[in-house]
């Protein structure tokens, strides 16, 4: 009780900010910080985020009040942000069912293109884009359903990143969670704070990859597997 009146009013992104201090763990743009939120909290973070939103409108001299267009621009931007657009901060890894390699699979196999939506870490800006991904599994590899790709790619894709970043962020996830002889993952965005704003070039695009084990050392599989990307040049 004593702990519950000492940190009354204080804001909930403080007492997680606290936590995450404590535990001397990193909570920049593109991490995932969901061990540290208690329940009910997620919702208080939405209020606080809503109040915030509402004073950058007024600083920008927004007539919320009268203009209503904009009446509830404050809590669908909050909303926006926690429960969309930055949801694979707050939320928990989603829950991947793994399955042994009963068959002994040992050939190439491509999943994508995978719908990216993200923002830059930058501007927050939207980057739009597509995500294939290779795998070249052995006897012990993990074989997880199509759709987890997908799933896996919403989660670490759904923060603020840069997208040199982001690649090999969802390369280590399905290394851990695959164990695979080799992954390669390719992404090709378009980065709205290039074409929005700046120098606003609308048909430049961003495309890099991440090879990993026989992908990077073994050059025909690595041929092989970009020859096969479905729908890379349409």
């Amino acid at each position: 009780m004593k702990q519950d009146s000492q940190t009354e009013g204080t804001p909930v992104s403080v007492k997680i900010r606290e936590r995450l201090k404590q535990a001397q763990q990193r909570f920049h743009a593109n991490d995932n910080i969901s061990g540290f939120i208690e329940p009910g909290e997620l919702e208080k973070l939405l209020d606080e985020v809503q109040e915030k939103m509402q004073g950058v409108l007024d600083s920008l001299v927004i007539d919320t009040s009268n203009d209503h267009n904009t009446q509830a621009t404050a809590r669908r931007v909050a909303k926006m942000y926690v429960n969309e657009v930055f949801k694979g901060r707050y939320a928990p890894q989603p829950a991947i069912t793994e399955f042994p390699n009963a068959e002994h699979l040992n050939e190439l196999m491509v999943v994508g293109p995978i719908t990216v939506r993200s923002a830059c870490s930058h501007h927050l800006c939207p980057v739009i884009g597509k995500i294939w991904v290779g795998v070249l599994p052995n006897k012990h590899t993990n074989v997880i359903g199509l759709s987890k790709y997908a799933r896996l790619v919403d989660w670490i894709m759904g923060r603020p990143q840069i997208q040199e970043e982001a690649i090999i962020q969802l390369a280590d996830l399905i290394m851990e969670k695959t164990r695979p002889d080799g992954l390669a993952v390719v992404m090709e965005a378009s980065h709205f704070c290039m074409s929005w704003r700046g120098v606003r070039e609308m048909d430049s695009k961003m495309l890099n990859s991440v090879m990993r084990g026989a992908f990077l050392t073994n050059t025909d599989l690595r041929r092989e597997f970009l020859a096969l990307l479905p729908g890379r040049n349409r």
